[in-house]
């Protein structure tokens, strides 16, 4: 296999050829779909006298320019181009090429699945629907003209608006939609099906109405409502808090079952995975519906920081991502509760996020070299670009960062610019520095800020020595200091927040650390303080900061920020799960006095006092200290769950009445996590009582991993129960794979279960959802089972992901991770991960998505 190459943000270079203009005819059949794309050429390079086009999986069946056809030998087909001679300064390009969407199993380009013809074009895939500048600095109008059959496909949907629809010979009907803004081709989108309709409007603040269609499969309309409404509070929202109105007269989503990612936002016509559109009290949880309603603003929001203002090269995807999850987060905590989501998305950074920083495919935000641009939808890239804009927005406030996000829509509206670009708009309108603060786009890896107090009582003076380090990553070896905000509060004896002088002047609580060290000498203080640091987690870094259990205790109690309060509870947590790993006994009074008066807190928001009980994750836990036995590790944090279940049973008693009385999304939270401390220890007629009398997804669910996670007796009656209930709804059959794949059995019987349920009816190794919610969920989510001693589990995957490469590699390349971090464990586990590892990397037809994250491991 010849080894692919990898390109470089560095070798951009600006297209010698524009695409003004593009008309798509799209006459769809399943095998034999023709695409006739018509294009207006202009010449940008003086002397450029080819045109190279990129395409794949198409067979070409005309060329010609300014209505002249070109023989064969006029033109060269070479691997994955078309070039063609173009020696004048505009011409118009015709191309004729035919497509097989019914086995495009890939689900990237044009695809048909389930009866639905559909698009996915983000990164590369409008190349696999015809030969096409495909990048995303180049901007066209684009019309888009759908033929098919009326019977099979009565909505024949596109981009912009419809401007022309009608009957055709042979049974066969079309529609012409035009899309007024210029947009890149991976924001183009077609959908051809027989779907339920729900209709709504929006009246945005200038007095124009915008029709507002959800499309969803035949049955589930009443699956739909939480959707749109969703879609008018985010189009609400932005108005409101970004003064972002949307531009076209019509919004259109549409809901599929085959679809690699969550969602696209191709401009007027958002494709979503009907897992993140559907639902309804009986199907989805609580926890869904949130997640649903962000990713509907989600991808809104795009329509301004994404479409309207796009990315010049992939390489600056986080310019449009990054800055779009953190207005999603926003939008989110504004509509509900801003603690809540705030530690969600810590709890992704640390987990997740540093991990892949420490791991083999460790990049910055913003990288320098690509193989396969799939690989780079990455929570680096998402997550953590969040987290860079949400340090913008602490730096410069909410008005200073409005300022600069108009400006940077006024200067780039209808443009394909770079990060630098975003930064610069910030910096100019707000006036404030950013220069160092550049670095967080070039340098990958996880800062660790180190910090050491000092208190001296006869001076009434409190230092804070602070320092950073960012350790080498795979891709990095040199680090620089990086931009810190660095927001703190001091706690009396008494828990009351200081008032505090810094350096002589006051102190308002953040402070930028731009040096490799600093000392904050505080003075006025007379007894020494207890110090809450990078409260609200205002860099994403790791804090090295010595403090003791009751410092810890005190904070959780204190801190006047919630985010504060968690986390101290899940550094006393932590610490006592690895108290426990090293075979010793945690205080487990002093555990339950400081969690108990945590639970007895009814003033508390029920879903917080979840957030600050759930213990670290197993992942987290791994970043805390790699090298771990990570079974052991799962082992301890679960005797530690059964320590706090026995020592607060009284406690949690009282909370979970409290829960089952209240009955809202916030105390079923609450309620569920209760109950699962219930089971392990026991509590099985609990479990079972909950699950019998359940009225909706959230509760049923919650009993069903409670008495998955305790391996309760009543366990297998329970999922059987559950999968005749649910058998003919794939997205409810996708909850019970992933309690199925995360039970902490035994790895030998689960996986006999595991490869049973994909025999399933309802399983489909063809459908991405059915393979993160099976499979994924197995790799990613039992410790216990998938690093069994014996490595069948490492082996499982491995096998999947064989498979999956002759079908979809994109999804086979997502749920790889678990493998690829081996050299975070030792010994013989290490040893099995490198052998499957070296076994993918033999494969005579490994994919590019694969071959990126198998080679960069095992380099």
């Amino acid at each position: 296999m010849s080894q692919p190459t990898a390109r470089h943000r560095l070798d951009y270079q600006a297209s010698p050829f524009q695409i003004d203009t593009l008309h798509l005819t799209v006459q769809l059949e399943d095998h034999a779909t023709l695409v006739t794309a018509e294009s207006a050429i202009r010449r940008t390079q003086a002397g450029a006298a080819e045109l190279a086009l990129v395409g794949e999986e198409l067979a070409l069946v005309s060329v010609s320019i300014d209505e002249v056809a070109l023989s064969a030998d006029e033109y060269r087909l070479e691997e994955g181009k078309l070039v063609l001679p173009m020696d004048r300064d505009s011409a118009r390009l015709t191309l004729v090429t035919r497509i097989d969407p019914a086995n495009n199993t890939a689900l990237e380009g044009l695809y048909k699945s389930e009866g639905t013809f559909c698009t996915q074009c983000e990164a590369e895939g409008f190349r696999r629907i015809t030969y096409f500048l495909d990048r995303p600095d180049v901007l066209a109008r684009y019309t888009t003209r759908i033929e098919a059959d009326k019977a099979a496909y009565p909505y024949l949907l596109a981009n912009g608006n419809k401007v022309d629809s009608g009957d055709l010979d042979g049974g066969r009907h079309f529609a012409t939609w035009v899309d007024p803004f210029p947009k890149p081709s991976y924001l183009f989108a077609l959908v051809a099906g027989d779907f339920d309709l729900l209709e709504d409007s929006f009246t945005t603040a200038s007095g124009r109405d915008v029709a507002l269609q959800l499309f969803v499969d035949k049955g589930q309309k009443g699956r739909g409502h939480h959707a749109l409404a969703s879609l008018k509070r985010a189009m609400k929202w932005d108005e409101e808090r970004f003064n972002l109105e949307y531009d076209l007269d019509i919004y259109m989503v549409v809901a599929v079952d085959f679809f690699n990612m969550g969602a696209m936002e191709n401009k007027g016509l958002n494709v979503f995975n009907s897992k993140c559109v559907l639902a309804d009290s009986d199907s989805a949880t609580d926890a869904e519906f949130d997640r649903i309603e962000s990713i509907i603003g989600h991808e809104y929001f795009h329509n301004w920081t994404g479409n309207r203002i796009t990315c010049r090269d992939w390489f600056q995807l986080s310019l449009k991502e990054g800055l779009t999850v953190f207005r999603d987060q926003e939008f989110s905590s504004d509509l509900g509760s801003r603690a809540v989501h705030r530690i969600e998305a810590v709890k992704v950074i640390r987990g997740i996020q540093f991990a892949e920083d420490a791991g083999p495919m460790a990049h910055p935000i913003r990288p320098d070299k690509v193989i396969e641009m799939n690989n780079f939808y990455t929570v680096t890239v998402y997550d953590k670009g969040a987290e860079i804009i949400r340090m913008m927005h602490t730096l410069l406030g909410e008005q200073g960062f409005q300022k600069g996000m108009a400006l940077y829509v006024e200067r780039h509206d209808g443009q394909a610019v770079t990060c630098d670009d975003f930064v610069q708009a910030m910096e100019e309108a707000s006036g404030v520095d950013l220069t160092l603060f550049r670095r967080w786009y070039s340098q990958s890896g996880t800062p660790v800020l180190t910090v050491e107090e000092e208190f001296d009582a006869e001076a009434a003076q409190y230092k804070l020595h602070l320092r950073q380090h960012t350790p080498a990553t795979a891709d990095q070896a040199q680090k620089q200091p990086l931009h810190l905000p660095v927001r703190l509060e001091l706690l009396s004896t008494s828990g009351q927040a200081l008032e505090l002088t810094l350096d002589g002047q006051p102190f308002d609580g953040l402070y930028s650390l731009t040096e490799p060290q600093a000392t904050l000498t505080f003075d006025g203080v007379n007894a020494k303080p207890v110090a809450s640091l990078l409260q609200e987690f205002s860099a994403p870094v790791k804090l090295s900061f010595a403090q003791s259990e009751a410092e810890q205790i005190h904070l959780m109690s204190y801190a006047n920020n919630a985010v504060a309060r968690w986390d101290a509870a899940q550094g006393i947590l932590a610490n006592a799960v690895f108290v426990t790993l090293e075979g010793d006994t945690p205080d487990s009074d002093a555990l339950a006095r400081a969690f108990g008066q945590i639970l007895a807190d009814d003033r508390l928001d029920a879903a917080l006092v979840a957030q600050m009980l759930t213990l670290p994750s197993v992942s987290t836990l791994m970043e805390m200290h790699s090298g771990c036995d990570v079974v052991a590790l799962h082992q301890a944090r679960r005797q530690l769950q059964t320590t706090l279940g026995s020592a607060l049973a009284a406690e949690m008693e009282l909370a979970y009445q409290r829960c089952v009385a209240a009955n809202d999304a916030p105390h079923r939270a609450l309620k569920n996590l209760l109950l699962e401390f219930k089971a392990l220890c026991g509590e099985s007629e609990r479990v079972l009582a909950q699950y019998e009398q359940a009225s909706n997804m959230t509760e049923t669910l919650g009993a069903l991993r409670a008495a998955n996670q305790g391996l309760l007796p009543q366990r297998r009656q329970m999922m059987t129960d559950f999968e005749v209930k649910w058998r003919h709804d794939p997205l409810v059959m996708d909850k019970y794979f992933s309690q199925l794949a995360t039970t902490p059995m035994e790895v030998v019987p689960l996986l006999e279960e595991i490869n049973r349920a994909m025999s399933h009816a309802a399983f489909d190794i063809g459908n991405p959802n059915r393979v993160r919610a099976l499979v994924g969920a197995f790799a990613d989510g039992n410790p216990k089972a998938f690093h069994d001693a014996s490595g069948a589990g490492y082996r499982f995957l491995t096998e999947q992901l064989i498979k999956l490469n002759g079908i979809n590699p994109q999804c086979a390349a997502r749920i790889i991770t678990p493998l690829i971090g081996f050299k975070q464990h030792t010994g013989e586990r290490q040893q099995q991960m490198r052998q499957c590892l070296e076994q993918l990397m033999a494969l005579e037809d490994l994919s590019k998505d694969l071959y990126e994250k198998v080679s960069k491991s095992l380099s």
